[in-house]
């Protein structure tokens, strides 16, 4: 769990019951211990100058070791960490071989894009493209990452735009009813790990860093509706598993890790956890509670034992205010 206007803290961490955090940001004192890991992210401009950089972030790396480290924040939406796909490759580069030489044993995610839709994954492969004919070598990702929210794609309208650099006018076509449906939720997932595999990578693990409903109440999101969709989701990334497509080390499962959005947000409250002040669960945050808490399989002690990486647990984790 994390919250950038708070933080987290033990008694947080207790109450939800979650398994790691991030906070958009590198911070290197961030609360941890041998049930919660702090995932740090470098962000990104949109000329791919990072933050921190020098000498704080190489502090950073110091101060984390072994930690799992997020390249941006999606890159593929221009009022995040949007920039080019050639843009992205190189900062990916310069981070990856800075994160690496200084850690050895650190690990190195790729920033999720908010959606595997068609455009996005087509921004994905531009992304590997630019690497590959820059660096005369495949990008090496060691965790892939991805969002999953179920937005609108249309130049200059609602939902997430275009990511930048590429010529479309429109992606999917969405209408906001279709933001709390598994059905797309769990194609989604599909489809990334079927573009994965086209491109060898199947044998890697796939974390989704984002998702909730960020419509509010009055747009047809009651608290009823996102309870529900909450746990149905927690339910198909805890258990979906494909022969053909999951990662084997961890029996196939699709997905190895997984946040919820989020902790407790001021712009966009539907799936806060917490309520205003930042102690006391809401209703929502009490499901979560219960969800984490009585789970009839150990996901933490599961993924221990799957996954290559010594610590990267599978617990549904909730993220803090962010700027949309």
């Amino acid at each position: 769990m994390g919250a950038s206007d708070r933080g987290i803290n033990e008694q947080i961490a207790r109450q939800l019951g979650f398994g790691w955090y991030l906070a958009w940001s590198v911070q290197s004192g961030a609360f941890r211990s041998a049930q919660v890991e702090y995932v740090p992210m470098i962000r990104l401009a949109p000329d791919g100058t990072p933050r921190p950089q020098g000498r704080e972030l190489l502090a950073a790396v110091d101060a984390l070791p072994g930690a799992l480290w997020l390249i941006g924040n999606e890159p593929d939406v221009k009022w995040q960490d949007g920039g080019p796909p050639d843009v992205y490759a190189q900062a990916y580069h310069d981070l990856y071989v800075q994160l690496k030489s200084r850690d050895p044993t650190c690990q190195v995610a790729i920033g999720g894009v908010s959606q595997p839709t068609p455009l996005r994954l087509r921004y994905l492969d531009q992304v590997l493209e630019e690497y590959l004919s820059r660096y005369g070598e495949p990008m090496p990702v060691d965790v892939w990452n991805v969002h999953n929210f179920i937005l609108h794609e249309e130049r200059d309208s609602w939902g997430v735009d275009i990511p930048p650099g590429m010529p479309d006018s429109i992606g999917v076509q969405r209408a906001i009813s279709d933001h709390d449906d598994m059905t797309i939720f769990r194609q989604q997932i599909r489809d990334m790990r079927r573009w994965m595999k086209a491109r060898g990578q199947q044998n890697k693990p796939l974390i989704v860093s984002e998702y909730g409903i960020l419509m509010p109440n009055d747009y047809g999101f009651p608290p009823e509706s996102v309870r529900r969709f909450m746990l149905s989701s927690f339910e198909f990334l805890r258990t979906a598993t494909d022969p053909d497509l999951g990662y084997p080390p961890d029996g196939y499962r699709l997905v190895q890790r997984w946040c919820w959005f989020s902790l407790s947000s001021a712009s966009y409250p539907t799936g806060d956890l917490l309520q205003s002040d930042g102690q006391t669960l809401t209703p929502l945050g009490e499901a979560f509670r219960r969800y984490a808490y009585s789970s009839e399989t150990n996901l933490l002690e599961r993924t221990r034992a799957h996954m290559h990486l010594a610590t990267f647990p599978l617990l549904p984790f909730v993220i803090p205010t962010r700027a949309w």
